[in-house]
């Protein structure tokens, strides 16, 4: 019954700031001519995030289901509620981090996240166009967390809770913030996150923390002489909705069909987005080694 109601009152706190910082996006963006928002735009961004959260609810009672399972072996257990709660907020962002780098460097699941980087626009909606499928596996990733003495419904929540902040950076709105830029993941960082120009290519894939690109290399800062271009490498052409979510998979059937060998078969599922057999196209490395020896 508690947990319930936890649920429903992050529910009842995050509607309204989501009413209040988007529509005041969109007044600030249309009395500026900022053009930030399209109409089209935004309805993708509702579609998508409709499909995830439908799927969302769906898996949520096996995700607890498993995750329940795993914490019956637990080895660690912490007494301390303040320690608990602060620890289980550091591991499970630690966690989203090498969840959200598996879905940039691995086609496979980039074929997923990929959903979330098509928009050429950033606002506060964008944050809402989710990657349709990830609900399917992402409690994978959080099973250590069960190991390591969390109960299932506060990882759940905990992920909720985070989420939020996740959503309200993904603004042009605000500059940077000091200090602040050295710990947290900020709208300047994710910024870059959602470029498409070369030297900004998965980078920032902290959602909270920031820490962990800046300790595994995956850190980029946003700078004034590389103004951000949103989308991706090559946006997509249709905005059909079934093509915003399938495209990527399409890609991946038609590149399967270019050679017979069982190695490059599993290279164009499992390898970073952009390899190829024959040098036709080219992964986010090699796009900016490319574009270092130019300068």
């Amino acid at each position: 019954m508690f947990e319930e109601f936890r649920e429903a009152l992050l529910i009842m706190i995050s509607t309204p700031i989501y009413v209040i910082v988007i529509g005041a996006e969109i007044l600030f963006s249309s009395f500026y001519n900022h053009n930030n928002y399209s109409k089209k735009g935004t309805i993708e961004n509702i579609y998508l995030m409709f499909l995830n959260m439908g799927l969302d609810i769906l898996m949520r009672g096996v995700c607890l289901l498993i995750l329940n399972f795993f914490f019956q072996f637990h080895f660690v257990e912490l007494q301390n509620q303040w320690a608990y709660w602060i620890v289980l907020i550091i591991g499970q962002d630690f966690l989203f981090y090498l969840l959200h780098y598996v879905d940039h460097y691995v086609r496979f699941f980039w074929a997923v996240h990929v959903t979330h980087h098509s928009s050429e626009e950033f606002n506060l909606t964008v944050g809402f166009r989710s990657s349709v499928f990830q609900p399917l596996y992402r409690f994978i990733y959080f099973i250590p967390l069960s190991l390591c003495g969390f109960a299932g419904k506060d990882i759940m929540f905990i992920y909720s809770a985070t989420q939020i902040y996740g959503i309200l950076i993904h603004t042009k709105y605000i500059n940077k913030l000091g200090p602040l830029e050295w710990i947290f993941s900020t709208p300047s960082h994710h910024r870059v996150h959602h470029a498409s120009n070369i030297p900004y290519l998965d980078k920032n894939m902290g959602m909270l923390l920031i820490i962990w690109d800046r300790m595994f290399g995956t850190f980029a800062e946003e700078r004034a002489d590389e103004p951000v271009r949103y989308g991706l490498t090559e946006n997509i052409k249709s905005r059909h909705p079934a093509h915003v979510v399938f495209h990527e998979w399409v890609g991946i059937s038609k590149d399967l069909k270019k050679s017979s060998s069982f190695k490059h078969k599993l290279k164009y599922l499992f390898a970073p987005p952009g390899w190829s057999h024959d040098g036709s196209k080219k992964t986010a490395k090699q796009l900016r080694e490319e574009h270092h020896s130019r300068k």
